[in-house]
């Protein structure tokens, strides 16, 4: 795994109808991407490899408590993409293997929620978690194969079965997030020669453009209501590459009505601030994560 850089992370929380933002947790280890837990109790990050429960309490969510660490037996080499099953038993993670065979490489896992013993799901690797089906039995990934050129989209069984290729584009494909329905895979794409976000039927037809900009656009996720979507835009142009510490914001998308607007001003973000899933099970509020290097000079 790459050197982390020194950052203040903060953990925010943004209401989606008043845009209101509050810290609920900052530290000066970095740490990324939380996932909001299906109850609402609790958000998961990770730090260091490591991967951390932080209770919440009242309405508004906040904290007064520590966070503490969730037990993950081999896997201490965790990265930012992870995420809490359907039904909030199970949680996906990406260890990078140090099984000589695996040449390093992110490989996913799932364990109990609680913690535990990883079991392996993806036989090769890279692989990088990123979406978790509505029915539970399938997750989504990025995947480095060496049929292909480019990084695309799968699914695989929950079981580890059925590994299936669902895009073969110019350009990376990344992040894919089922809809609530499970019909949908949104995703974010350099088909075009821009990092724009895309839609695609959960067997990989029909991909369709939703949003063109002159900007670096990544990691769309629904809303549990399947009337929203949020994900990161970095105002300049990263090509193909979603890098820590650069000016970024918030994005939000009424797929009703499809009126995207800011969610948020420029913050200080990117790589770890919005990976995976993070959405409040009621739709109302966001969780991500902004940074504050020890040299920067905040927007």
């Amino acid at each position: 795994m790459p050197a982390l850089p020194k950052a203040i992370s903060h953990l925010e929380i943004i209401n989606i109808e008043t845009k209101a933002r509050r810290t609920i947790y900052s530290s000066d280890t970095l740490f990324e991407a939380p996932n909001w837990s299906r109850d609402g109790s609790y958000l998961i990050f990770n730090s260091q490899g490591l991967l951390y429960k932080l209770p919440l309490s009242g309405s508004p969510a906040s904290t007064s408590s520590a966070p503490t660490k969730i037990p993950s037996g081999f896997a201490t080499r965790n990265n930012n993409d992870h995420g809490i099953s359907p039904d909030g038993t199970q949680l996906a993670i990406c260890h990078h293997s140090s099984n000589l065979k695996d040449e390093g490489n992110a490989i996913i896992y799932t364990l109990p929620i609680e913690g535990g013993e990883p079991k392996r799901i993806t036989e090769h690797g890279p692989s990088y978690w990123h979406g978790w089906s509505p029915d539970g039995e399938k997750l989504a990934f990025v995947g480095g194969r060496p049929n292909s050129k480019h990084f695309n989209i799968y699914s695989i069984n929950v079981d580890g079965s059925n590994e299936t290729q669902l895009t073969d584009t110019q350009g990376l494909d990344d992040g894919p997030d089922y809809s609530p329905c499970g019909k949908y895979i949104y995703f974010n794409s350099y088909q075009s020669g821009m990092m724009q976000i895309w839609r695609i039927d959960s067997d990989g037809s029909n991909p369709t453009q939703l949003v063109e900009s002159p900007h670096s656009d990544w990691f769309a996720h629904p809303s549990p209501d399947g009337k929203q979507l949020v994900f990161i835009r970095y105002l300049n142009d990263q090509k193909e590459a979603h890098p820590f510490g650069q000016d970024v914001k918030l994005m939000h998308l009424n797929l009703e009505t499809n009126i995207l607007i800011d969610l948020t001003e420029v913050f200080y973000g990117g790589q770890g601030s919005l990976n995976v899933p993070s959405w409040s099970p009621d739709s109302s509020e966001l969780a991500f994560v902004s940074y504050e290097e020890f040299n920067h000079t905040k927007p």
